[in-house]
């Protein structure tokens, strides 16, 4: 070969070499100019139209529940306790024999004073007729007047002593009586806090033998705010034809199974709570409400109105605000502040900040930002608030009797 063709040669290769190099970065600059990295990809999410119901206003309160009558049996006569009549913890009628103390000093005092009656009686019958010969013989001018008023004094006096005797016999009726004791009012019993033998003494300061609550109708005592007292309740008190619905329900119960009445408010507010004590009464016709047990209470009043409802898990925090993600017709999450009401049901209602008719993010607010596109799911709202189940049926309601 040669020179010449050499040196073409090797002058040609760095040439060829630094074209396909600029050729091949071209062609990498060019597929970077036509493949655009891809953005994130839509979040799926739940979505659902709010829902607009007419509702009644509904406050929920903690109360416990209080027997209507409570009576501490107590002795009224002294003695030894020689019975005791009933099974602890059961029902009674009212009249029924709880407790017998030993009669028979009872019985012996109730002779005597029936005794001293008759007595009485006799002396009372004599100086009637000892007067009526005074009073003929003064008449007759054959007695003295000083005579005949001893005569009218001593008459007087078995009178008034027949009134004792007679008083005395009732005191020892009374006190034999009392040597029975019985229920004062219908309802059950506690246990015997005293048994067989043993000596009791009469007095409000002694130990009480049991105790009887009422079964049949039960209070359940609450306090309420101050805003809900003058919204519901005052109103409701002024207008004796509106009553105002109140509904209970245990800590074992989903709901309210039981509605009752407004039975009595109390005459002044706590100043130091802010709050006012309110008892209900609700009837027990299965005896399940037991004094002391913890008492849910729900609270009505107003007239129904209108109202904006959406599922408690499409609610956000931010900071001290409540928002939800509002999807417009570009299917993109916008970023809306709510102001809550109370509670309905599974659902919670929307006082402020949004409008019927408008669909919002129930379920994956947290893969969602305000402003980003999402990729919807249409469900209802219902069914969100229930978790996708079937809402359960409502439970029975005993409705309180007038």
């Amino acid at each position: 070969m040669s020179r010449t063709r050499f040196a073409l040669i090797a002058t040609a290769v760095p040439v060829i070499l630094v074209a396909g190099g600029l050729f091949a970065l071209g062609v990498h600059a060019d597929a970077g100019k036509s493949v655009a990295p891809a953005g994130p990809p839509a979040a799926a999410v739940d979505v659902a139209t709010v829902v607009t119901r007419s509702i009644t206003d509904w406050q929920s309160y903690s109360g416990r529940l209080e027997a209507v009558d409570r009576v501490e049996i107590r002795p009224l006569v002294s003695g030894t306790l020689t019975a005791v009549h009933f099974k602890d913890g059961a029902r009674v009628a009212k009249g029924d024999l709880l407790f017998t103390i030993d009669p028979r000093p009872y019985a012996a005092e109730v002779d005597r004073a029936r005794a001293q009656l008759a007595a009485a009686e006799a002396r009372a019958a004599y100086t009637a007729s000892d007067l009526a010969r005074g009073q003929r013989l003064l008449t007759e001018n054959a007695i003295a007047r000083r005579d005949f008023e001893e005569k009218q004094n001593a008459a007087r006096e078995a009178s008034a002593n027949l009134q004792a005797a007679q008083a005395a016999l009732e005191a020892a009726r009374l006190n034999l009586e009392y040597t029975r004791i019985t229920a004062p009012v219908a309802g059950r019993v506690s246990r015997a806090e005293v048994t067989v033998g043993n000596v009791v003494a009469a007095g409000a300061s002694s130990a009480p033998l049991t105790t009887v609550v009422s079964v049949a109708h039960m209070y359940a005592s609450f306090d309420v705010d101050e805003q809900s007292f003058l919204k519901y309740i005052n109103p409701g008190r002024a207008q004796t034809e509106r009553q105002v619905p109140v509904y209970l329900g245990l800590a074992n119960e989903e709901g309210y199974s039981r509605q009752g009445r407004i039975s009595s408010v109390d005459n002044r507010l706590d100043t130091s709570s802010g709050t006012i004590r309110v008892r209900a009464e609700f009837d027990n016709p299965d005896g399940m409400l037991v004094p002391g047990l913890y008492a849910r209470i729900r609270l009505g009043g107003g007239a129904p109105r209108d109202a904006v409802l959406i599922d408690e898990k499409a609610i956000g925090t931010d900071q001290d605000k409540r928002f939800v993600l509002v999807v417009d017709g570009s299917n993109r999450a916008n970023y809306r502040e709510v102001h809550l009401g109370a509670t309905q049901g599974d659902m919670r209602v929307v006082e402020a900040g949004l409008n019927p008719g408008e669909r919002i993010v129930v379920n994956g607010l947290q893969r969602t930002r305000p402003g980003e596109p999402v990729s919807p799911h249409d469900v209802s709202m219902s069914d969100a608030a229930s978790g996708g189940q079937p809402q359960p049926a409502a439970g029975k309601i005993i409705r309180a009797s007038n």
